[in-house]
C-alpha cells in the first residue's frame, strides 16, 4: 500500500513537510481549495510553489476548483505526479484530462461520497487515477464515512470490467482504524492522522 501525506491540517507547513521529507512517504497531497467548489481556500500558488524548498518528495495534486484549467499549468511546474479534479464539475472534463496529460503529468478523476461510481464511465481511456473520496471534500479532520468500503468494492468491479489498471487513491479520515476498509485501494491518502503523530514515520507505517 502507498502513502500520501496531505498537509492541510498542518499549522507549520515548512517544518512538517520537512519532518515528511525525512520519511518514506510515496507523495505529498496537495489539496487546493479555490473557495468556490468547496467553502474554504487554500494558500495561493504563490506560496504553494515554495514546497520544493521543504521536499523532493513527488505531489499528488487535488484540485477542489471550479476551474481546474486556470490551475493545472501552474501545478504542471512543481515536482507533480498526479494532479486530480472533480468529475461533479462535468464541463470540460476531458478537455482538463487532455491538458494535464499534454504536461505529460498522469491525471485522476475525484468522486464525493454521493457521487455514482459509474459517472467516471467516459473518461476510464484516459483516466491514470480515480480518488474516492471518503469525508465531504474541502476540510480535513473529518470522520471516515462506512460506506466508502461498498463503493470501492463498485468501484473495483467496475475497473476489472474493463481490464483496467487505473489506480485508486483514498482520501479522508484514513487511520489505523479505518484502513481495514479501505484495502481494494492502492494509495491511502492520510493527513491528521500523520501530521498530529509524534512521530511520522510510525503514522505511516501504520497505514501500509
Amino acid at each position: 500500500m502507498k502513502v500520501s501525506a496531505s498537509f492541510l491540517s498542518s499549522s507549520n507547513v515548512p517544518m512538517d513537510l520537512r519532518r515528511l521529507n525525512e520519511t518514506d512517504v510515496d507523495y505529498i497531497h496537495v489539496d487546493v481549495m479555490d473557495g468556490k467548489f468547496v467553502p474554504n481556500k487554500t494558500m495561493p500558488f504563490s506560496e504553494m510553489k515554495n514546497i520544493y524548498k521543504f521536499t523532493n518528495k513527488r505531489l499528488d495534486v487535488h484540485l477542489m476548483v471550479e476551474d481546474p484549467k486556470k490551475y493545472i499549468p501552474l501545478y504542471a511546474e512543481l515536482n507533480t505526479e498526479y494532479i486530480t479534479f472533480h468529475v461533479e464539475l462535468m464541463d470540460q472534463v476531458e478537455e482538463n484530462l487532455e491538458l494535464i496529460k499534454s504536461y505529460g503529468i498522469k491525471c485522476g478523476l475525484a468522486i464525493k461520497p454521493g457521487t455514482p461510481v459509474k459517472s467516471i464511465v467516459p473518461y476510464l481511456p484516459l483516466l491514470d487515477l480515480v480518488l474516492v473520496m471518503s469525508v465531504e471534500p474541502g476540510k480535513g479532520g473529518q470522520e471516515f464515512i462506512p460506506g466508502t468500503k461498498d463503493k470501492l468494492l463498485e468501484l473495483r468491479a467496475l475497473l476489472d470490467s474493463y481490464d483496467s489498471n487505473i489506480v485508486v487513491n483514498v482520501d479522508g479520515g484514513i487511520n489505523q482504524d479505518t484502513k481495514k476498509f479501505c484495502e481494494l485501494s492502492d494509495i491511502l491518502t492520510a493527513g491528521s492522522y500523520i501530521i498530529r503523530g509524534e512521530s511520522f514515520q510510525e503514522q505511516i507505517d501504520g497505514l501500509r
